[in-house]
């Protein structure tokens, strides 16, 4: 059985003393495994980004944005490849396995014009014959820690913007489908980036803990679940480290008695089943107004979900595929008996599903659940699955309170035809992202990525001009250079504008 080992300082590498298996979620059988890093791995890891960081920082960003060019026409050359692995892995069908790689090939468009986003400020004559500019320069090493959701998309927010911006970066991919985060990263090599500026540690919490720890890494990102957000964040933090770390979402579609119901409906089944729900901006609560609506809504829905394909990567007629472990198959469904067992009603149900041929797969059907209250478990966690909820309330008002009231505030949306309720609910709701009759409204990659209370710790929001910030400090110089054969006298009094 293959190992999947590590890319350090450009040449791969296995570390095989401990290891762990990687599943064909679609099969349930072992395909092969993976190498956790130990200590000295990880510490080997960092001695080579610090190494290369001095003659990387001093690269000019046209050349490093050059390199940059090359990784993107690799990515698109290799999409079939790349598209693949995260099946394989991951379970994801091919379709939806190129829209993942296509929104990360456009961050790497964004970190292509890292020579005008680098630009600073300058200010001539701020005070008698003195200049005044400022500059953004490097951290340093960096690191990101990504998740199993996203093994292409969520690394290439981070490390493509990092590296062009003149650090150096160590990257903790999901030991669960770690074979396309390191394939992409030998694509970046191909495309002529210098050894030690991109290495990759696959690994557990011991790499983690290093990698938050060690005092050589100025800043970490990561993106999971929010109890592990909150451990990285504090840990991070109190080794004084940068740290943006996004967590968990529980994202609401409030549906309006005079939204086009047609509309929601074939909105919400996408945003609801695809990636089999386990995206951080997945819809998994639709938040009806009026009784009528949700009637209308779950009678629609009910019929619409009779179609749903559910099955193996490699059939692209599918819609979606198999949850990523059994564990976490067990998890959601029993959110699906906690929610019936609290009163609420399972209209479609989705716990039984086998697949033919893949009997032994990670399956989850579509499931659809009516009548949920907020005092249910499954309304307050994160289900993180194929399971739309539907809450009703009795008006607009009653909806925007649900959401405000609960702890994650990723992302949310509206589905109306009123703009003067779309614009108050945009202007008003405690969330970070907002969709008008847009179910997914993930920003592109010249915006930014971020959501409110806890689904995001840190300042700053992933990729886009909050990139820029994150990955570099700013550094203001004010310059003078006197006359020939002038003195200066003595001041003693702050210095002003004279």
């Amino acid at each position: 059985m293959t190992t999947v080992g590590h890319l350090i300082n450009g040449d791969t590498i296995t570390d095989a003393k401990r290891t762990q298996d990687v599943f064909n979620p679609a099969t349930g059988e072992v395909s092969h495994q993976v190498a956790l890093a130990s200590a000295q791995t990880v510490e080997r890891a960092i001695a080579a980004a610090e190494a290369a960081f001095p003659a990387w920082r001093d690269t000019p960003p046209m050349k490093r944005a050059r390199v940059m060019f090359r990784f993107k026409e690799l990515l698109e050359q290799n999409a079939e490849t790349i598209c693949r692995l995260v099946g394989e892995e991951h379970g994801k069908i091919s379709h939806d396995a190129a829209g993942e790689l296509q929104r990360g090939i456009e961050n790497v468009e964004y970190a292509c014009g890292i020579a005008e986003l680098l630009k600073g400020e300058h200010s001539k004559n701020v005070g008698p014959n003195i200049d005044s500019w400022s500059e953004f320069q490097p951290l340093g090493v960096v690191a990101g820690i990504t998740p199993f959701n996203f093994p292409v998309m969520v690394p290439l927010w981070m490390f493509p913007m990092a590296i062009a911006s003149g650090n150096c970066f160590i990257l903790k991919p999901s030991e669960r489908d770690p074979s396309s985060t390191l394939y992409i990263a030998q694509l970046l090599h191909e495309a002529g980036l210098p050894k030690g500026v991109l290495n990759v540690v696959n690994g557990d919490k011991e790499a983690v803990d290093i990698l938050l720890r060690d005092p050589r890494v100025q800043a970490v990102s990561f993106v999971g679940s929010t109890p592990v957000a909150e451990y990285i964040y504090s840990t991070a933090t109190a080794h004084g480290k940068r740290c943006q770390a996004l967590g968990g979402a529980k994202n609401h579609a409030i549906v309006m008695p005079d939204a086009d119901i047609d509309n929601a409906v074939n909105q919400l089944l996408g945003a609801a089943f695809g990636s089999s729900g386990e995206r951080c901006m997945a819809l998994s609560v639709a938040v009806a107004v009026g009784d009528a609506a949700a009637d209308a809504l779950v009678e629609k829905m009910q019929v619409a979900m009779q179609s749903l394909k559910v099955g193996a990567h490699t059939d692209s007629k599918n819609d979606f595929g198999p949850v990523i472990t059994r564990q976490h198959q067990q998890k959601v469904i029993g959110y699906i008996n906690s929610a019936e067992e609290q009163g609420a009603t399972v209209v479609v149900d989705g716990r039984e599903s086998c697949v033919p041929g893949y009997e032994g797969g990670f399956f989850v059907g579509g499931t659809l659940i009516d009548r949920v209250t907020p005092e249910m478990v499954s309304y307050k966690e994160e289900i993180f699955g194929p399971v739309l909820q539907v809450v009703r309330v009795a008006s607009m008002k009653d909806a925007m309170a649900l959401i405000d009231n609960h702890e994650y505030g990723n992302g949310t949306c509206i589905f109306t035809r009123d703009g003067e309720a779309a614009r108050y609910f945009s202007d008003n709701i405690k969330v970070g992202m907002v969709g008008i009759n847009v179910p997914l409204p993930v920003p592109v990659a010249y915006h930014s990525f971020g959501g409110w209370k806890r689904s995001l710790f840190g300042d700053l929001h992933a990729y886009g001009p909050d990139a820029v910030r994150f990955y570099t400090r700013r550094k203001t110089v004010t310059q003078r250079w006197p006359s020939s054969g002038v003195r200066e006298g003595v001041e003693f009094s702050m210095p002003t504008m004279k």
